[in-house]
């Protein structure tokens, strides 16, 4: 972005330049005339569109804040950039009032945009937020962020919120994540992403208290997909629900990491979804879950589901309906005592271990196994075809 301008614009800017201006032009869109000139540290009071790059002191002080309702800040596809060697504690562009920032890029600030609590519903459109500490963070209060065709890459977080101190929703749609940290940090927050992808990043959700929803989406060659711990002691440490949708999640290194293995939300849903080539099963713990219409193949291991584990367990219960468990390096299908998933309609076919071993499932028939390395079915009846 910064692309060079052509025509009338080019001649202005120019002209700035040999009369010794120096500052970021802006341009109000209401009254479509050249707006007071923007400079680093500047407040925006109307609508503005930029018309050359902004280069910032990496201090605390913003490169720009946004205040009045329904603003419209353009970054005119320029970047807004920290200079100096130290992130410290710098921060891109507040906003203190709902409206939108579009089409431009954000890079290398310890907080990229930050929402402050005095707004609860903000657009962030075509946005590129590349090498900050956290890209989008929400420092309080309640609020709907609308995340539409943007691109986070290289950010240590790609979105988070003051822990304690903010709720609300992130509506991601048609966006790309790639090269991240952690791409999402979900306390408090119900997170619904739509037609995204999320490639090669170390780890693309953490859940410590919310929701995720991932749907018509792409989650690949990523290290870790995710990690949804569940805290036994009685603390907030567990995610609501964890929902995925028409997805694919493919040729990642984990789907969990070593230390937290399993993804243990209260209700876990999969529907529609592919689960491929991954260098480790996927291990799900829940109260209930709906396991509808998946395909597993080709995973170090299949899928296996269990309770959660807590103080007083609750047995797993909810179906788990006509998938597939295809060339699986363990079990295609195993659910652990004392679970009680209703089994249906599944087909496991040349896996690694059991085809399907569910000693405690309630069997609601159709299920089917052959050729898998330690057996066919236990615990549910199975044909062969």
């Amino acid at each position: 972005m910064g692309q060079a301008m052509g025509g009338a614009v080019a001649a202005v800017a120019l002209a700035s330049v040999l009369t010794g201006g120096g500052a970021a032009h802006a341009r109000d869109e209401g009254a479509g005339a050249p707006a007071d000139s923007v400079r680093c540290g500047d407040t925006i009071t109307h609508h503005t569109k930029l018309t050359r790059d902004l280069s910032c002191p990496g201090t605390d002080v913003p490169a720009l804040r946004v205040v009045g309702e329904g603003i419209v800040l353009d970054l005119g596809g320029h970047t807004v950039r920290r200079t100096g060697a130290q992130m410290g504690d710098s921060q891109g562009i507040v906003v203190e009032s709902n409206g939108t920032v579009r089409n431009g890029t954000l890079r290398g600030f310890r907080w990229g945009y930050v929402l402050d609590a005095s707004a609860d519903s903000v657009r962030l459109h075509q946005l590129a937020l590349i090498d900050n500490g956290t890209a989008i963070y929400h420092r309080g209060g309640y609020a709907r962020f609308l995340i539409t065709d943007s691109r986070l890459h290289g950010n240590a977080t790609g979105l988070s919120s003051e822990f304690d101190a903010a709720t609300g929703e992130f509506d991601v749609r048609s966006s790309l994540f790639t090269g991240n940290g952690r791409v999402m940090f979900v306390d408090a927050h119900s997170v619904d992403v739509l037609d995204s992808t999320f490639t090669s990043n170390q780890n693309v959700f953490e859940c410590f208290n919310g929701s995720i929803r991932v749907r018509s989406s792409t989650l690949t060659l990523n290290a870790v997909v995710g990690r949804l711990p569940f805290d036994p002691g009685g603390g907030f440490d567990f995610c609501g629900e964890l929902r995925f949708e028409g997805s694919l999640i493919a040729n990642n290194t984990a789907l969990a990491p070593p230390e937290a293995p399993a993804w243990e939300p209260f209700r876990f849903v999969m529907r529609d979804s592919w689960v491929l080539n991954n260098g480790s099963g996927l291990r799900a713990g829940g109260r209930t879950v709906l396991i509808d219409g998946n395909t597993f193949w080709d995973n170090a291991g299949g899928l296996t589901l269990a309770d959660l584990p807590e103080f007083v367990p609750f047995a797993l219960t909810g179906p788990v309906r006509d998938n597939h468990f295809l060339g699986n390096g363990a079990d295609g299908l195993r659910v652990l005592s004392p679970s009680t998933p209703t089994l249906s309609g599944n087909v496991a076919v040349r896996n690694a271990g059991w085809g399907v071993h569910a000693p405690t499932a309630h069997d609601a028939g159709g299920n089917v196994a052959r050729e898998n390395g330690a057996g066919g079915c236990e615990g549910v009846t199975c044909s062969a075809f």
